[in-house]
């Protein structure tokens, strides 16, 4: 099983990865050339086995616009995907529209949960109710959720969220 984080810089892709991988993860993070930050510049590559000897593949999308090349590469075979929004960016609905508009045959194939990231450090950012209205007029039905990046248990929680939801989900198209 393949599952994707897909957001912007520093939305916490790498951290959950980290955060919950069963081995080392295989990191391409370097120091951002424009931000006191790391940056991913290829991918981040995890693994975990969520029961049963199934092993799950997670895989951090770069989220810099000129990586995006590396997208449809790094989504197929994908069974379902984590959208961050970083709560702290000041144009979350327009990054998060970014994302869902370059991978809108993922989102339409496979489920998807958005996830709002790093509310602790925005507490007068959108909340879950805001952007399920933001989602909506977009025509679509998704599940938000506020979690932290950094809780292996958040991270848990939303990777056995989605996989209830791929295994519930009836069979379509992959991407």
């Amino acid at each position: 099983m393949k599952i994707l984080f897909v957001g912007p810089p520093g939305a916490g892709k790498s951290t959950a990865i980290r955060a919950v991988s069963d081995y080392p993860p295989i990191s391409t993070e370097v120091p951002s050339s424009d931000e006191k930050r790391m940056t991913t510049v290829a991918m981040d590559v995890g693994e975990i086995e969520l029961g049963a000897d199934e092993p799950v593949r997670l895989y951090g999308i770069p989220g810099q616009d000129r990586f995006d090349f590396l997208w449809p590469m790094v989504s197929e075979g994908a069974m379902g995907a984590l959208f961050l929004i970083d709560a702290s960016h000041p144009n979350q609905f327009d990054a998060l529209n970014d994302y869902l508009d370059n991978f809108s045959s993922l989102v339409a194939a496979v489920p998807c949960l958005v996830v709002i990231t790093r509310s602790d450090i925005a507490p007068t950012a959108p909340r879950a109710h805001a952007v399920v209205e933001h989602l909506a007029s977009r025509g679509l039905n998704l599940a938000v959720i506020e979690a932290d990046m950094r809780d292996k248990r958040d991270v848990l929680y939303l990777l056995g969220l989605l996989r209830t939801l791929i295994e519930t989900t009836p069979e379509s198209p992959k991407p």
